[in-house]
């Protein structure tokens, strides 16, 4: 992330929180885990970056889903999600359907699991409310993680 990209975001802090987490969600290749310790560590009230992270993550990975739920594969494809991609995350799937997209949160893996579930037209409020639920455990156990080592080291 470039100083410029990654000053905007602290400035901003919950919505660039929210647009740091809201395109690391879709295929964008960005990481908004910095973002969001930075802005804890400025004195951000933990609950409000939780919230901000969550809703933005959540509304990119069902920005993914709604890729996959029009079922432009060359679309897909050119977006860099290959069918390699693709394939692992139909496996990972395995037919279970819509809760899978607690998963979401994965590197890697997230955003084809969205893009599959989009394509398999999954049920989008199952598909929302376990995609919510894992992005908000990811940014929950991070919130820890910060918690945990400001305690141990101050």
């Amino acid at each position: 992330m470039t100083e410029a990209l990654a000053q905007f975001f602290l400035d901003w802090g919950y919505w660039g929180l929210f647009l740091a987490a809201f395109a690391a969600g879709s295929i964008l290749p960005l990481g908004s885990e910095a973002v969001f310790v930075v802005l804890l560590g400025t004195g951000l009230d933990p609950a409000g970056c939780l919230a901000a992270a969550t809703a933005g993550n959540t509304l990119g990975g069902m920005s993914c889903y709604w890729i996959g739920r029009m079922g432009k594969t060359e679309w897909i494809e050119k977006l860099g999600v290959g069918e390699a991609k693709l394939e692992k995350a139909k496996r990972f799937l395995g037919g279970r359907g819509a809760l899978m997209a607690f998963f979401a949160f994965l590197p890697a893996l997230g955003e084809a699991i969205a893009i599959v579930l989009g394509l398999m037209r999954a049920n989008l409020a199952l598909t929302a409310g376990a995609m919510c639920a894992g992005k908000f455990a990811r940014y929950f156990v991070l919130w820890l993680s910060y918690a945990w080592a400001a305690a141990a080291f101050a």
